[in-house]
């Protein structure tokens, strides 16, 4: 499976990062940052930092009414805004920092809608952004604008929920590109004490569906908890928790939690 999909993705800088990964029996770490947060200049220097640790980041656009967000991930949208970060501003952000690995922006809709759908696509095209993810377009919801990302280099990434029968999930990773990106558990973004008891049938419910790679957000904190899911996925979403040490202890802080993230999936028996 990983030959066939290394060929048939080839040219998507996703697949290629997939590909090497498995080829080294490895799990994919994705942090997650707030475009703007803290302050625009310590956003730079996390993600130039962050670099040096994951494999693929993902730059979140903020927004104003960030209905799948729980509080650190709202508290540092809303501080971002309040610094004036928008969308264009991330872009110039991501063209700022030139980072030396795939980068996949986090969006609403309404920012890009209001950005202009064929302008985002070719401004974030331009500065070599790998994927996207509409947290609030479910597949089939939008034809047009699914379309027009899918078709623009741009791999369209699903969000898919834990509760999502089989054949809705046949659905909504038959457009999907990139990887598809697993919720942990039901509701909003936040750290968790514990992962969910049937984390590993959702899993393997995404493995039938899909040859894509699947990676696991939502309420990963802890080293721990990032193992116990690189044992079952292809990659690590963390968001909420980095989020949290970077805007209270800064960079610093921040890379030392990435780097215990990073053993903690490169551990012998951790894939």
């Amino acid at each position: 499976m990983g030959l066939r999909l290394a060929i048939t993705l080839s040219e998507s800088p996703l697949a290629q990062v997939w590909a090497a990964l498995r080829a080294e029996g490895r799990r994919a770490l994705i942090p997650y940052f707030t475009s703007g947060y803290p302050t625009r200049d310590s956003s730079a220097a996390a993600l130039r930092s962050a670099a040096q640790t994951a494999d693929i980041i993902e730059v979140g656009v903020p927004f104003s009414d960030p209905l799948a967000d729980g509080p650190t991930i709202q508290r540092s949208t809303f501080e971002a805004l309040r610094q004036g970060m928008t969308l264009a501003g991330t872009l110039e952000l991501i063209a700022e920092v030139q980072l030396s690995r795939p980068v996949v922006v986090f969006s609403y809709l309404n920012p890009i809608l209001r950005y202009g759908v064929e302008r985002f696509l070719a401004d974030a095209r331009s500065l070599g952004v790998a994927g996207l993810i509409l947290t609030d377009l479910p597949a089939g919801s939008d034809p047009q604008v699914e379309t027009a990302v899918q078709g623009s280099g741009i791999d369209l990434i699903r969000l898919i929920a834990p509760t999502t029968g089989p054949e809705r999930l046949v659905q909504a990773v038959g457009g999907a590109q990139g990887f598809v990106y697993l919720v942990a558990r039901l509701g909003v973004t936040g750290a968790s004490p514990g992962l969910a008891q049937d984390l590993a049938a959702s899993i393997a419910a995404v493995r039938r569906a899909t040859d894509l790679p699947v990676a696991v957000g939502f309420g990963i904190s802890t080293p721990e908890q990032a193992r116990q899911v690189g044992q079952m996925a292809d990659g690590v979403v963390v968001g909420s928790a980095l989020v949290e040490i970077l805007g209270r202890d800064g960079v610093r802080e921040a890379a030392r939690f990435l780097g215990l993230l990073r053993q903690a999936l490169d551990a012998k028996g951790a894939a």
